[in-house]
């Protein structure tokens, strides 16, 4: 389990944002391997909690591993469950909530879950491996209105039509079972972008369509207000325009209703320096904001 890397991004800048009570309750709603986590225990007091939500049993069992600290709970569950769990907990609510909205790079690097175009492995892209959707059903089963759908929807794919039609010309051949097979599928129709690779954006187009990764961005902050008490702060981290874009105008109607205020007005992003040493950190937008 160990041999797996972890950086956490814009660390320094979620804590110093978000850890406004040295001994209060927080909530990381994706754990990962515990990246985060590890920092905020780091800068809490020994009476302070922090509750640790992930889908993924595997990085869970890694998380508590790792971090291995009594002020952790961690839960084999949707961020979505967060406020049940700590009433469970005999808790009024949260002082602050991280919600990382990125894939983690256990799951980027692990061939068998499918995420990754440059690792040929089964095409699944599950967060969570107990789901019954996978992206191989997708594309083997799903109709052309849909394919093309979740490709311009999800992956604002130019080509989504061509990606689609050529998905429903090579099933009929076989069933498309691998990282690589789709792969192969997508360079036939899309030609080079530069140092984006052709496949990228339906990869990420499954990717979401799979997880309902934009559900889960609307139920993030459709549970803020019962999950924070007053002064409580929400830190969301964000890989793709669609997710900010959601974010952003979402949090512009809390503040616009009094009720919450904007931490930081404009967009965080990485240092020059953070991307240099973790390129997976160069697409990130951090949002904070405070229930009042």
């Amino acid at each position: 389990m160990s041999e797996w890397k972890h950086i956490p991004i814009l660390a320094t800048e979620i804590a110093d944002l978000l850890l406004t009570r040295p001994g209060g309750v927080y909530v990381d709603g994706t754990l990962g391997l515990g990246g985060h986590t590890s920092l905020f225990l780091s800068r809490l007091g020994p009476s302070a909690r922090i509750f640790g939500f992930d889908k993924d049993s595997e990085a869970l069992a890694m998380a508590k591993e790792r971090v291995h600290d009594s002020r952790l709970t961690a839960v084999h569950a949707s961020y979505t469950q967060a406020p049940d769990v700590l009433a469970a907990a005999g808790l009024p609510g949260a002082d602050g909530a991280l919600f990382d909205l990125g894939v983690s790079s256990y799951q980027l690097d692990n061939p068998q879950r499918g995420f990754s175009l440059l690792r040929d492995g089964p095409l699944d892209m599950r967060f969570d491996t107990q789901a019954e959707l996978t992206a191989a059903r997708i594309v083997n089963e799903w109709g052309l209105t849909d394919l093309e759908r979740i490709l311009t929807d999800y992956g604002e794919e130019p080509q989504a039509h061509a990606i689609a039609m050529a998905i429903m010309a090579a099933r009929r051949q076989g069933r498309i079972e691998t990282t690589f097979d789709l792969k192969k599928i997508v360079e036939g129709v899309v030609r080079g972008r530069g140092k984006i690779h052709p496949a990228t954006q339906t990869f990420q187009a499954l990717r979401i369509a799979v997880n309902d990764e934009l559900g889960s961005v609307r139920t993030v902050v459709e549970l803020l207000d019962k999950l924070l008490i007053p002064g409580g702060r929400a830190a969301v981290l964000t890989f793709h325009s669609l997710e900010d874009r959601l974010v952003k105008n979402y949090f512009k109607q809390l503040a616009a209703s009094g009720a919450w205020q904007l931490v930081n007005k404009h967009v965080i992003v990485p240092s020059y320096e953070e991307i240099r040493q973790n390129s997976r950190a160069r697409s990130a937008k951090l949002r904070v904001i405070e229930k009042l």
